[in-house]
């Protein structure tokens, strides 16, 4: 296939016309059905709402790639506007199924790594599934190197044991610390608390891959929660404060889509390394599954992702029955070697 058969441009949300975003839509849905096989299809409206949702400062852009009248490829790059990592660009490519091996993969890293290039990045970022093994032959083909891998683990509801959770919560050490709950948005009063509390995340795994602490802001934490609100997605935060002190020792959140009622995802749990080795994350855990339990019947399915080396969240997981669904790997590339790749087969 030539490349002059390739058309791609710019997909601006906010003002797309109709037929890219069926295009965009039907893109999206065969390339989710890869990665998240069991997972239902997202109508246009959903599609759109998260799409046009999402703060400016994660700086996100997207392209469309179609060929004779249809849209066969996408790609998205993230140029944070937050301080740190400003030498690196998340980013994705996504071909059609049927329409793979034919240079629409390589055209749009090109268009990718050109504006990445152009905003001062430096190095590429990005995952692959398991499920979908076409993208890590890409990744393998362009040279890039694997930094991090991630089990995606799920949890089904029905196989959780209310005796474990309740042995867990009995075992807590509630004469030195005590939990607390957040529904939706963060207190006012308690957002520098927040802000430091996410600062545990920084001890999670990283591997190696080339990457700094990340440093919320009150301001920026507000508006991921407006995107929440308009996603219509409902967060849940428990957290862990030590008695004598009043700080907070550790955290777990939970978040609950309105448009895949089935499905929660468990999203950060971090405890302090000051305060490990007290029980303190299967308390977190517990508490948190023994409220979905109680205040999400909708929910039959858990589902979150660790590290392959953060064996102490593993062990946890896998404690409450969480298993293996899925493995995400993230890979690197530096962005003069993802234009020299491009470059040499134009």
């Amino acid at each position: 296939m030539s490349r002059s058969e390739i058309w791609i441009e710019q997909f601006d949300p906010a003002v797309a016309r109709s037929d890219a975003w069926r295009g965009y839509h039907a893109l999206s849905n065969r390339v989710r059905a890869e990665w998240w096989p069991d997972d239902p299809p997202r109508s246009l409206a959903v599609l759109k709402t998260m799409m046009t949702s999402v703060p400016p400062v994660w700086g996100l852009r997207w392209w469309a790639a179609w060929r004779h009248g249809r849209v066969v490829g996408g790609a998205e790059v993230e140029l944070s506007q937050m301080s740190e990592n400003r030498h690196h660009a998340w980013c994705d490519v996504y071909v059609d199924p049927d329409h793979r091996r034919r240079g629409i993969g390589a055209a749009l890293l090109g268009t990718v790594a050109t504006a990445a290039q152009n905003d001062g990045r430096r190095l590429l970022t990005w995952g692959t599934a398991l499920n979908a093994p076409a993208g890590e032959a890409f990744a393998r083909r362009l040279g890039a190197t694997p930094g991090l891998t991630q089990n995606i683990n799920q949890l089904r509801i029905a196989d959780v044991d209310p005796t474990l959770l309740q042995a867990w919560q009995r075992r807590a050490p509630e004469d030195e610390f005590y939990l607390g709950v957040w529904e939706g948005p963060y207190p006012e009063p308690d957002l520098a608390d927040v802000v430091k509390m996410h600062e545990v995340m920084n001890t999670a795994p990283r591997g190696s891959l080339e990457m700094e602490d990340f440093h919320w802001t009150p301001a920026v934490i507000r508006d991921q929660e407006e995107s929440l609100r308009k996603r219509g997605v409902e967060r849940w935060t428990i957290y862990v404060r030590h008695r004598p002190t009043g700080r907070i020792a550790g955290f777990t959140e939970v978040g609950w889509d309105s448009s895949e009622p089935e499905i929660l995802h468990q999203w950060g749990t971090g405890v302090f390394p000051e305060f490990r080795n007290h029980g303190l994350g299967r308390w977190l855990k517990a508490a948190m599954l023994a409220r979905v339990l109680a205040g999400r019947p909708q929910v039959k399915f858990v589902r979150t992702g660790n590290a392959n080396s953060n064996a102490p969240m593993l062990k946890i997981n896998h404690e409450l029955g969480f298993r293996l669904y899925n493995t995400i790997t993230l890979w690197q590339l530096p962005v003069d070697r993802a234009l020299a790749y491009v470059a040499a087969r134009q």
